[in-house]
């Protein structure tokens, strides 16, 4: 479904308070808006925090490996001095890299999806899961709020939120974002203000603990919001914090920099109840395709960045919340 058709039919279903689910890849381009039943009879399951589709259990009955082959230290070294270049000249302040994993693993996309925790979760049938720690935007009773999230360390490091918080590169990597969810904002809502900033979040997965650094800023809508809901989503498109800022001029970066298209992988999805609507990016992502299995991971760029340390980062982002 393209852009026009994908915004109508959000806003049929939001005028009349039909509850739908919203998928869309990274650009905007390629979108799904379908009901629950209907993403139910095609194998699409997904969990926004405690509401969902119908969920199948499955039990962690035999073990498993889940080993990674991330792309080599020369090849993210070259498309990092690629968008350093575009840094040093101005033409971005912030950029997320991104690259894909190849992933060994016994288990089936839909057993990670069901034993992954997560609190944003979505099964695109046999095409891609994803496990997503980050919130895109939630609207409840005509206030729209953003989480965005930029910022990790290993938890297990000593002293480590102090030293996340004291990081002079993730603290003008945050800033930047924090101002342009603010500027997205403002494009939809009134009265946007950063309700909280710079909080620390832990998260569990299946080799270690990490510490992610998030913010949240927040806008009223105007009165009679659901009758555009769709445009208004597709102007925040895409999410600043897994694209960078300008984003339009970091788009074309992205597009240069990285080995090949994302497609869904840093879109977003997202679940109207027929009143609200919360959404999540699609980080933390697996997808098949010609027979192969990919983990697809990133992290922001800025002038402060050092090439190994962003590559480090890459590698710390493969994993599954199997805990």
């Amino acid at each position: 479904m393209q852009r026009d058709d994908a915004c109508g039919k959000i806003n049929e279903y939001a005028a009349k308070k039909i509850p739908f689910l919203l998928v869309t890849d990274f650009e905007g381009i390629h979108t799904a808006v379908i009901t629950i039943p209907e993403a139910e009879d095609q194998g699409i399951r997904f969990r926004m925090r405690d509401t969902g589709c119908r969920m199948d259990p499955v039990e962690k009955t035999r073990p498993f490996s889940f080993a990674a082959s991330p792309v080599d230290f020369e090849t993210y070294r070259h498309a990092f001095e690629k968008v350093s270049w575009h840094l040093k000249r101005g033409d971005t302040y912030l950029i997320n890299l991104t690259f894909a994993a190849g992933l060994d693993t016994e288990l089936s996309l839909r057993e990670i999806f069901e034993l992954s925790h997560a609190p944003y979760k979505l099964l695109f049938g046999d095409h891609f899961t994803v496990f997503s720690p980050e919130p895109f935007i939630g609207i409840e009773n005509g206030i729209v709020r953003s989480n965005p999230m930029k910022g990790t360390i290993d938890a297990g490091i000593p002293n480590a939120e102090a030293k996340l918080l004291a990081d002079k590169k993730e603290f003008f990597e945050h800033n930047t974002i924090v101002d342009l969810i603010r500027n997205d904002l403002a494009m939809i809502a009134s009265e946007v203000k950063v309700d909280r900033f710079r909080y620390i979040e832990k998260i569990r997965t299946n080799k270690k603990d990490l510490l992610q650094m998030s913010s949240e800023i927040s806008g009223k809508l105007p009165k009679g919001y659901l009758g555009h809901l769709g445009e208004d989503i597709f102007k925040l498109l895409p999410a600043g914090s897994v694209s960078g800022a300008p984003k339009e001029r970091t788009v074309q970066i992205i597009k240069e920099a990285e080995a090949d298209g994302r497609g869904f992988y840093t879109g977003i999805f997202g679940y109207f109840d027929g009143r609200d609507f919360s959404s999540a990016v699609m980080i933390r992502y697996i997808e098949k395709a010609d027979g192969l299995v990919q983990f697809r991971s990133g992290g922001g760029i800025t002038a402060l960045s050092d090439c190994q340390g962003e590559y480090d980062e890459l590698i710390a982002k493969v994993y599954v919340p199997l805990v």
